[in-house]
């Protein structure tokens, strides 16, 4: 098992043993009147075993605990489905990456999108799209089919421009991602002239964190906020889905100091239309 998966699972472990401690039961008592082995108990509580939904709700109502049962539940499934290796997915084809993205957008009304430095998905042009899957499946060794996975981020925007009227994205960039040299300058230069076009659309709330901003929290890898369902956090080797709600409240308030730091509107196309100058004059 991947070392998440087990971090994952040792943490949930500690979580039901606390809730034991707490109802002053010991694990030989909890197994009896949870007619288990009592060996079950331990390899619960320390990461070695993984319980059933049926095992949480047994041991919540034991510990009375029945609060807790929503919030473990959902950790049982995210332990299930969080981990999704990019080595694994890029050979599965990115275009079908795309696919499964673009059906979890299509039942969010809220979009909550950090990027430190990569212009989020639903903004890009096809040009910086490319760039930036070529680059990715390259560093993963897998091949991949480039012209399907871009073409499925086109199609993914559509979600800006159609559906339903109360949708709403809200998008926060560092400063960082407009010059930073993930692709060449004319694409920048093309990518940040869209970038000016779609600020002004009526759903779209576009921040940039200035550079020299006070920042309360330290920019430190992207993630997307589905409503309050799910998260999506990309890292170097994986993407991790994360589904349980007192985990998404956190990135949720991750969200609001990180956007609380950015300049909107105007001020931030400013930034922009700094970058495209500072970018021909290079």
């Amino acid at each position: 098992m991947s070392q998440p998966h087990q971090q994952a699972r040792e943490a949930l472990g500690l979580r039901l043993r606390e809730l034991r401690q707490d109802s002053r039961l010991a694990q030989r008592r909890l197994a009896e009147q949870a007619d288990w082995h009592e060996s079950k108990v331990s390899k619960i509580e320390h990461g070695k075993q993984t319980p059933s939904e049926d095992d949480i709700r047994v041991w919540c109502r034991l510990v009375h605990a029945e609060d807790h049962i929503p919030d473990l539940i959902a950790t049982i499934r995210n332990i299930s489905s969080a981990y999704m290796e990019w080595r694994r997915e890029w050979r599965a084809g990115a275009g079908r990456r795309q696919q499964t993205i673009a059906a979890q957008e299509a039942e969010t009304t809220l979009f909550r999108v950090f990027e430190p430095v990569v212009i989020p998905g639903l903004l890009q042009t096809r040009d910086y799209a490319e760039a930036r899957f070529r680059d990715n499946i390259a560093f993963h060794g897998t091949g991949g089919d480039v012209d399907t996975a871009v073409q499925a981020r086109m199609d993914r925007q559509d979600v800006l421009r159609r559906g339903d009227r109360d949708r709403r994205f809200h998008m926060v960039i560092c400063e960082v991602a407009l010059t930073i040299g993930l692709a060449g300058d004319d694409v920048l230069i093309a990518q940040l002239e869209r970038l000016l076009t779609l600020s002004i659309l009526p759903r779209l709330s576009l921040g940039i964190i200035p550079t020299r901003a006070r920042l309360r929290r330290a920019p430190s890898h992207g993630f997307w906020i589905f409503d309050n369902r799910l998260v999506l956090v990309d890292t170097a080797a994986a993407e991790l889905a994360i589904t349980q709600p007192r985990e998404i409240a956190v990135y949720g308030q991750e969200f609001d100091w990180l956007a609380s730091s950015a300049v909107y509107g105007s001020a931030a196309r400013d930034l922009i239309s700094g970058a495209i100058q500072e970018l021909r004059a290079s």
